[in-house]
């Protein structure tokens, strides 16, 4: 398949890039740091432009079976406006051009998914510490849900960077079993591949936890 990921040269992108090449597919990378995704294949292809550009992002999506975002808050504990107005360009683009699928990380204290988390997480630092990027994926997911498009958003939680072990739990009605759960990034990314072709999640928010 052709699949664009936004976000590719961040480390949960960088895992996806290399779990969908291992997987045959084919891959366009957008980049706005190019130097971060420090390999090459003949199935990859590196666009560079920021999201906050809505002709970058036109020109980029046509002709692929699926698109991934990996988009993080760019200011960390400072809302993004750029990356908020990015997501809804690749929505608008999607809507005009294809494809319709798009597979989105977000995380996992968004919206409703704050009460599978323990109270430390859930009660008190998610809402207090992280309420600036609460805030900027709450945006992104409502432009993504209000966008018509087959749609899946996962949220994981904090990730680590070790291999993939395929041993994690998704659903919506799952709990935090530690204080502070964590789910390695490859693990994500096999996650978000496997979306493309399965229906179970479509249209709907999906939690991942050890």
């Amino acid at each position: 398949m052709n699949l664009l990921i936004f976000g590719a040269s961040g480390a949960t992108g960088r895992a996806l890039v290399a779990a969908a090449l291992a997987q045959g597919h084919k891959v366009r990378a957008f980049v706005r740091t190019p130097g971060k995704l420090d390999f090459s294949h003949e199935r990859l292809n590196i666009v560079v432009g920021n999201v906050a550009d809505r002709h970058a992002v036109e020109s980029a999506i046509a002709g692929h079976d699926a698109v991934f975002s990996c988009l993080g808050v760019g200011v960390p504990l400072k809302h993004d406006p750029d990356v908020i107005a990015g997501v809804g360009h690749i929505v608008d683009a999607m809507r005009r051009t294809g494809p319709s699928r798009l597979i989105y990380q977000s995380f996992l204290g968004v919206r409703e998914s704050r009460t599978q988390l323990g109270p430390l997480l859930g009660g008190i630092i998610v809402p207090l510490m992280l309420r600036h990027e609460v805030a900027d994926h709450e945006a992104k997911e409502g432009l993504i849900a209000r966008s018509g498009l087959d749609w899946t958003i996962v949220r994981p939680p904090k990730l680590g960077n070790g291999p993939a072990s395929g041993r994690f739990r998704h659903g919506n009605d799952i709990r935090a079993t530690s204080l502070l759960p964590t789910l390695s990034r490859a693990d994500v990314a096999a996650f978000m591949l496997a979306q493309v072709n399965d229906t179970t999640y479509s249209r709907k928010a999906v939690s991942l936890l050890r």
